[in-house]
């Protein structure tokens, strides 16, 4: 062996030395070696799961006859529920099909958001989701325990109605009625149509009387 061949010959293995040392200081801090070959690997440690703290459920196609008591007897059977309401239309006191749950645990609140939305009940798919903490409204809750009471508008209706008024305000009143029946009487002829509409009883009110009494005699 020539000099030439053992000069290329250390040159090769003081290489290969430097290989299978940094391929050794690599598979210090690697979990596996593949099997295919190749350097090694180091497993990644998983993430932690992101932990709910959300509490408050939005409830959408809420169907009829299913209201505050019997959604609350349906959902404690979960957890326990914290506050409970439903959209009402203030006039009327009917339901507007959505309302809002909240439960004292926000991993069951998580359960029941994932595990109840489209559920079938009464022919209506229920549309629950997970509020998060952040986007709940402060006026959220407002008067969530005072009981709906609607108001009787007959009755208000009728004492406005029936209400004592004065000569002007019933003035005004019959200028209104008789401004209404001329329009009327307009569309009725220019349809064609011979009527003769009857007049309204009372549209001449007479003026007030002023009694004027003698000056008794000394």
């Amino acid at each position: 062996m020539g000099a030439k061949a053992k000069k290329a010959l250390k040159k090769k293995l003081r290489k290969n030395s430097s290989q299978l040392s940094i391929s050794g200081r690599a598979n210090e801090s690697s979990d596996f070696l593949p099997l295919e070959g190749g350097p090694g690997r180091k497993i990644s440690e998983p993430e932690e799961p992101v932990k709910e703290t959300g509490t408050v459920l939005y409830i959408g196609h809420i169907p009829h006859g299913f209201y505050e008591e019997q959604m609350e007897g349906f959902f404690q059977q979960f957890g326990k529920i914290k506050r409970l309401r439903i959209a009402r239309n203030r006039k009327t006191g009917k339901s507007r099909h959505y309302g809002f749950l909240e439960f004292e645990n926000p991993e069951v609140a998580k359960v029941v958001a994932d595990e109840m939305n489209n559920y079938l009940l009464f022919e209506h798919n229920l549309q629950l989701s997970l509020i998060p903490p952040e986007r709940v409204h402060p006026k959220l809750w407002k008067g969530v325990n005072r009981i709906f009471k609607p108001l009787d508008w007959k009755a208000i209706a009728r004492k406005r109605h029936n209400k004592e008024r004065t000569m002007e305000e019933h003035q005004r009143m019959v200028h209104g009625i008789l401004k209404r029946d001329e329009k009327r009487r307009k569309r009725i002829k220019a349809a064609g149509i011979d009527y003769e509409c009857p007049d309204f009883v009372g549209v001449v009110q007479p003026a007030p009387k002023r009694i004027k009494f003698d000056e008794e005699e000394n």
